[in-house]
């Protein structure tokens, strides 16, 4: 008897690596526990259609909804070795995983699902959670512009502010980075209210408190500030420049210049243990008090710390000297003769003329311009019945000096900012507060790989709210640790989106789930003989190598040059 063997070759890639993580955090099991299911929907569960989908957008770069069926297609075999599930293509069709996403965008539901996420991660990789860290970003896309929609025009941090966008927030777990709540809210909302409500939503989710959260300037209104030191929690982040801190700043330098206080080094030391000098730091201290919630009144001790980035204060000099020389050269052409020039009538057209240059290049107080102006008499004779006359002709010139004194004085401020925190110096010092900062590259990360690949979130293909919401929440629950080879070291694999979202957006439209699903056969209620065949859903995790986080990058370079402070 002649038996014909069949072969069947499939790219299985990275596949078996990000299914075998998603299933050791029980991704699918939290999903199908949490979110119900539509009466007509049969096949593939919730979760493990999140699971597969997450494992396809991962391994391809591509959140379209389209792409999916075909690339499982080729990949049958692999799939459901890897989940242990009877999958066809069809559980993977457009309209199913469009059903996925309108799943996930309920908030009340989603809130107790990331909570079992988060705390399922945190139990099997035993982190430590002392620091979190919290920032924002924007997705640009091409959905249309509705009064109670996501997309809506505002300040784009994607350099794209002819496009609407939607606004993500992101709290992430120091040392990996690990995303814990990811908010998701119109475009056009302002990023200081944000902070408050993530906060809430990261401690409900860790169930911890004393937790040190880092932010920047958006994240140090007062009232946030005030109703983290009012639980029992530490902030960490620099004061914004308006409304005050520019003479709050020039009083601490008096102060810490006219005192006998030494500035203290923070340094970082290498692999080789060769030690750079980051910043100068001197430490004040204030009592502060507000109100809570409109009725609490709090009161707390805020250490302010006058910090001094060397590289920062590298830079800044040199952009002020490139802008001198340009200054320089504009003043000496305002009165140059030549050509197609202007003619000045008084000297008063010539200083004022003078004064917006220095304006406009932001050094008006460090040259001193001196206007002169020279005279010219000639005699004219008489002609034709005109008298003899003489005729006074006025040239102008600027005499530019640079204020070696203002200049010496500016270079000596720049380089410094204010930074605030709660956190009592013997368990936080000033210089680990300013190297705790320095890491805030931890967070960026989070946003860049959100918007970038394998997440790709931006362009958004989407142009509609609740499965532009699902995908995002979608995107930060999977396991990114899993691919080191395309994500930076802090890979998410928390998520929370939509129980901020919701309270912060503008209220949307009342939702109806149309009666008349398309139901056809191998869709919502695909039919599979095969089914039963196969091993139950939700085997035991597997269990994988933890990833070691990358080391801190280093800032090299000479510091600035020495200014001694300006006389008071």
């Amino acid at each position: 008897m002649n038996e014909t063997l069949s072969s069947v070759t499939e790219r299985v890639d990275d596949i078996l690596l990000l299914v075998a993580q998603m299933r050791r955090m029980e991704l699918p099991a939290v999903i199908d526990s949490s979110f119900v299911a539509h009466g007509n929907r049969a096949g593939l569960s919730l979760g493990w259609t999140a699971t597969v989908w997450l494992a396809h957008i991962l391994s391809q770069g591509d959140h379209r909804l389209n792409q999916v069926q075909p690339w499982a297609e080729r990949r049958l075999e692999t799939l459901r070795g890897s989940t242990g599930q009877p999958i066809v293509a069809l559980d993977l069709s457009d309209d199913r995983l469009a059903d996925l996403l309108r799943t996930l965008a309920d908030d009340a539901v989603w809130c107790g699902c990331e909570r079992a996420l988060g705390r399922t991660v945190l139990r099997v990789d035993d982190l430590q959670r002392t620091r979190v860290r919290v920032d924002t970003t924007t997705a640009s896309g091409y959905g249309q512009v509705t009064e109670d929609g996501l997309f809506q025009f505002g300040h784009s941090k994607d350099q794209r502010p002819d496009l609407p966008q939607v606004k993500v927030l992101l709290a992430t777990l120091d040392p990996l980075g690990l995303p814990v709540v990811t908010t998701v809210v119109s475009g056009e909302h302002a990023d200081d209210p944000l902070s408050r409500p993530a906060i809430a939503q990261v401690r409900s989710t860790l169930d911890q408190r004393g937790l040190l959260y880092v932010g920047d300037c958006k994240m140090g209104a007062l009232d946030t500030r005030a109703a983290v030191a009012a639980v029992g929690d530490y902030y960490l982040c620099p004061l914004a420049a308006t409304p005050a801190p520019g003479a709050l700043l020039e009083q601490y330098l008096q102060e810490a210049w006219a005192g006998d206080q030494p500035a203290r080094r923070v340094e970082r030391t290498d692999a080789e243990g060769a030690a750079t000098h980051l910043a100068d730091v001197y430490e004040r201290s204030a009592t502060l008090t507000a109100v809570v919630d409109g009725w609490r009144p709090v009161t707390w001790t805020e250490r302010r710390l006058l910090v001094r980035s060397l590289a920062a204060a590298r830079a800044a000099e040199a952009a002020l000297r490139a802008r001198l020389r340009p200054a320089q050269e504009a003043l000496a052409a305002l009165t140059a003769p030549g050509r197609g020039t202007r003619r000045w009538q008084t000297g008063v057209e010539v200083e004022q003329a003078a004064q917006a240059v220095r304006a406009h290049h932001q050094v008006a107080a460090l040259l001193r311009v001196e206007s002169i102006t020279q005279t010219h008499t000639r005699t004219v004779r008489a002609y034709r019945g005109r008298p003899a006359r003489t005729e006074e002709r006025h040239t102008f010139a600027l005499r530019v000096q640079g204020d070696e004194k203002a200049l010496d004085a500016t270079i000596a401020r720049l380089g410094w900012r204010v930074y605030a925190t709660n956190q009592p110096a013997d368990t936080l010092s000033a210089e680990q507060a300013v190297l705790a900062y320095r890491e805030e590259y931890l967070v960026e990360r989070g946003c860049g790989r959100l918007k970038g690949r394998p997440l790709s979130l931006s362009p958004l293909y989407l142009d509609r709210d609740e499965p532009v919401t699902g995908l995002i929440r979608l995107r930060e629950s999977g396991p990114a640790r899993a691919h080191p080879g395309r994500v930076p070291s802090a890979p998410p694999l928390v998520s929370d989106a939509g129980c901020l979202g919701r309270s912060l957006r503008r209220p949307a439209p009342p939702r109806h789930r149309a009666t008349h699903h398309r139901a056809s056969a191998g869709r919502l209620q695909g039919d599979h003989p095969h089914r039963a065949a196969l091993p139950p859903a939700h085997p035991a995790p597997s269990a994988l190598p933890h990833p070691s986080a990358a080391a801190d990058p280093l800032l090299a370079g000479s510091p600035p040059r020495s200014v001694p402070p300006p006389d008071p």
